[in-house]
């Protein structure tokens, strides 16, 4: 059961990082085509092919009701890489949302 939750870990960064990718695709104007083909935008939809495949290996031993939630956590972290990295804005609602959406999380993950 471990090893399926380190999947899911696994999935969840994967996801990430093709987040951050599909962002940095659209960095340097252009239009829709343009932006579609940058190396960023191809290689982040890779990533979330590849997130896809650890998330059904992780569905083989957790519940669904459990493990989507979970992927959850990546709405944390991109709101904070999004704030850091491309200068979006972290107001205090979103900072209550991070904090709503972390305690749900926690609390599926340890039901």
């Amino acid at each position: 059961m471990m090893l399926s939750w380190l999947v899911l870990a696994a999935a969840i960064c994967t996801s990430l990082c093709g987040q951050i990718l599909l962002k940095a695709g659209t960095l340097g104007g252009g239009n829709f085509l343009h932006q579609l083909f940058r190396w960023q935008t191809i290689v982040g939809l890779g990533f979330y092919g590849g997130a896809a495949m650890l998330y059904i290996v992780a569905l083989r031993k957790l519940p669904m009701s459990v493990a989507l939630p979970c992927t959850a956590a990546s709405y944390i972290i991109v709101a904070l890489i999004g704030h850091f990295a491309f200068g979006e804005a972290l107001g205090l609602q979103k900072l209550a949302a991070i904090g709503l959406i972390s305690a749900g999380v926690v609390l599926l993950a340890t039901a």
